[in-house]
């Protein structure tokens, strides 16, 4: 196929950057996010999740997660080969102190 006119090359360069960024784009690392419901009266202050329910590791939540809030939250890129499945808990604040 040969385009004589620059409109047609012109076209056939947007064309080729179109499918080009598609595919920049498909390539992109995808993030592995999810929500969590804070469904009590409380706000949650400290939510930590683990593989084996032995060992414990903190997602940075901010100041908390307020009671009847939904917030999305997204894995760290080191847990991308790590179980599919995990314990999670959180801590609620209490007259004395955070609890869990």
């Amino acid at each position: 196929m040969r385009v004589k006119s620059s409109y047609g090359k012109f076209l056939m360069l947007a064309i080729a950057l179109v499918l080009m960024s598609g595919t920049l784009s498909f390539a992109k690392a995808f993030d592995y996010r999810f929500k969590v419901h804070n469904n009590t009266k409380q706000d949650i202050k400290k939510l930590q999740v683990s593989e084996d329910g032995k060992k414990w590791g903190d997602f940075d939540i901010g100041t908390g997660i307020k009671a009847g809030a939904t917030d999305e939250l997204v894995w760290d890129k080191s847990t991308d080969n790590g179980n599919c499945e995990q314990y999670f808990k959180c801590s609620l604040p209490t007259a004395n102190g955070p609890s869990q």
